[in-house]
């Protein structure tokens, strides 16, 4: 369990996470096989050590299940449309503090490019209505250029919206993924507690 909770430090969109969880629920099946030759059958009561193992991969496999939910929400960003309104305020606004992870300043080098393409094609627009009457082979040029920038604005306004969206979704699984690693700890300290004074309890009742 020490060694599944550490594993939490490799980031959420590697792979690599999923694969050593898989190999250590494998390790820890075969751990089991081992133990069930070497504990002493019992009767009518469960033993209490194998309540602990089999919580304890329980936990394990609700971590890997984290693991591929959040995979799955950074590796397949441009699948999904934008991020809804809702969903972006509880978990960017709220769940992002209530974690401790700072809102990610936005980047406007992209939006001021699209705002330059913008003003560049205007001022394009007025030189042509000027000279439209002129049969100058200056006045095709700048035709010709202010298509070529209405295709790279629309062609960067699409790259915006598309960078936007998918830096929105990353930072949803980041957050999400921070949250679930809180709950699995909270969870992780109550189950061996509530094991614990079990076994304390049944052990001063015995004596």
């Amino acid at each position: 369990i020490t060694v599944d909770l550490f594993s939490f430090v490799l980031p959420p969109q590697s792979v690599d996470r999923s694969s050593f969880k898989m190999t250590l629920i494998l390790g820890y099946t075969v751990f089991l096989l081992i133990m069930n030759d070497l504990l002493p059958v019992t009767g009518e009561k469960t033993p209490l050590i194998n309540v602990f193992f089999s919580i304890s991969l329980a936990l394990m496999v609700a971590s890997l299940l984290e693991t591929l939910f959040i995979t799955n929400i950074q590796y397949k960003p441009r699948e999904y449309s934008a991020v809804p309104h809702w969903l972006s305020v509880l978990v960017l606004r709220y769940l992002a503090v209530l974690v401790c992870i700072p809102p990610k300043q936005k980047t406007p080098s992209a939006n001021t490019s699209a705002t330059n393409l913008s003003d560049h094609q205007s001022i394009s627009d007025v030189t042509l209505s000027a000279s439209l009457d002129s049969p100058d082979p200056v006045l095709e040029q700048l035709r010709m250029l202010g298509r070529e920038l209405t295709a790279i604005r629309v062609q960067m306004d699409k790259y915006c919206q598309e960078t936007k969206a998918t830096q929105e979704w990353e930072m949803i699984g980041t957050v999400i993924d921070r949250l679930l690693f809180g709950l699995y700890i909270i969870f992780i300290f109550v189950s061996f507690i509530t094991i614990i004074s079990i076994w304390i309890w049944n052990n001063s009742f015995a004596t």
